[in-house]
């Protein structure tokens, strides 16, 4: 049966491709764990898992819910969703439920696990981990979102009551103690946690969580770019919990603007393909929505205003003011604009040619394993620029290196 389904999938993606691309494009994943067999029960995380997944379906994801989901259906869970996310633009993962930090490592507990050491939480659990590796293989962005908030703080002796913090207020919590483990994902990944590593993050008094309800408001609302919404989120949660609760986001997001409803003129990208491009076409007032983050310290938002300048077919064409959003967000430590930077001195645009800071440049994004930095420097070993000499062996090394780098950006004539 399950090879006539897939006969009928690739049939269906001959004759109709437009349906095709529509449901592969962005997917999601929505898990709510609420009748825990053994461990304290949650009020609202069916509510918020349920209204999760009616959001996400509206504004153009194709989505998976389920609700009080064993061990063993998790896995399954995560695995079908690994394979839908080969063909994905965007594959998000929402997590509503117990979460447990165990040895520096997050944990989110089905409905079925029974545990009473550390070994348990990791035999029965879901990590992080696995949820970041189901949104891997997305092609354009991934999402991970955490609506939870528990740490293990008895060592061997899990206790999962409520922290004398969120005892304090009169609403539950989802957390104790200390909270979750700080995040580190990969680029181009995002982690979303309902509060802060080390704090809790509240239940909810009324139908949702505050941070799900938070959510839920921002997604759907058009022309809010990702960074900003989810500082949108942030403050809206903060003010909802009297500064008890502190969303956090944590990695590094592409280069790419990206909306998840959408812009409000019908003829914008939702996720749109190109960098420049991408960024060129945004309106004024998204414009200023970017310089108020860069005024922030968002080295993203910087990176879009120097794309936005750095496009000679757009009105906005500066590159030296290009040249000045790259400098600071390169200062802060950001890969892709270290990259861009060097190749504006290799070119000497919007600034005076130094082929030394432009390798300087290269060698510093390289080693964050920006993988086009890496591409560019085995291209220059092999030519011999940039005052190296020319050295082929060791060019093949820098090719070898990031196995997903595409052999592009040094014959391009784009000044992106």
């Amino acid at each position: 049966m399950a090879g006539f389904f897939k006969v009928l999938a690739a049939g269906i993606c001959l004759f109709l491709p437009q349906i095709a691309e529509a449901a592969r494009d962005r997917i999601a994943l929505v898990i709510g764990m609420a009748d825990y067999k053994h461990l304290p029960p949650l009020q609202n995380t069916h509510n918020d898992a349920s209204g999760m997944a009616q959001t996400l379906t509206g504004i153009g994801f194709d989505v998976t819910l389920s609700l009080d989901a064993t061990a063993a259906q998790m896995t399954e869970l995560l695995d079908d969703f690994a394979f839908r996310s080969e063909v994905a633009d965007l594959a998000l993962v929402y997590f509503a439920g117990h979460g447990i930090e165990v040895q520096g490592e997050n944990f989110l507990i089905p409905i079925d696990a029974n545990v009473s050491s550390n070994r348990d939480v990791q035999r029965q659990s879901a990590s992080l981990k696995q949820l970041l590796a189901a949104v891997d293989r997305a092609r354009k962005m991934r999402i991970v979102i955490l609506d939870i908030c528990r740490d293990n703080p008895l060592g061997d002796a899990i206790a999962l009551e409520t922290s004398a913090a969120a005892q304090a207020s009169s609403e539950e919590t989802r957390g104790g103690g200390g909270g979750m483990a700080a995040a580190d994902p990969d680029r181009g990944t995002l982690v979303a946690f309902a509060a802060r590593d080390g704090q809790v993050a509240l239940d909810g008094t009324g139908q949702n969580s505050p941070y799900a309800q938070a959510l839920m408001q921002k997604m759907v609302q058009p022309s809010l770019e990702i960074s900003l919404m989810f500082r949108q989120v942030r403050d809206l949660v903060l003010e909802k919990t009297g500064n008890l609760q502190e969303p956090h986001t944590y990695g590094s997001l592409t280069g790419v603007p990206f909306y998840f409803s959408g812009a409000k003129d019908a003829g914008e990208a939702v996720l749109p393909a190109g960098t420049s491009e991408a960024w060129s076409a945004l309106r004024p007032d998204q414009e200023a929505q970017l310089l108020a983050l860069a005024d922030l310290g968002d080295t993203r938002s910087m990176l879009g205003l120097a794309y936005m300048r750095l496009n000679p077919d757009a009105g906005r064409f500066d590159p030296v003011a290009a040249v000045a959003f790259l400098q600071r967000a390169a200062d802060a430590g950001a890969p892709e604009a270290q990259f861009e930077l060097a190749k504006l001195y290799e070119r000497g645009t919007g600034i005076a040619a130094d082929p030394q800071k432009a390798l300087q440049l290269y060698q510093a994004a390289a080693r964050q394993n920006f993988a086009d930095a890496i591409n560019d420097l085995g291209f220059l070993h092999h030519q011999g620029s940039l005052g190296l000499p020319a050295n082929p062996q060791k060019a093949y090394g820098f090719f070898r290196a990031p196995p997903s780098c595409a052999i592009r950006r040094r014959n391009s004539t784009l000044l992106r």
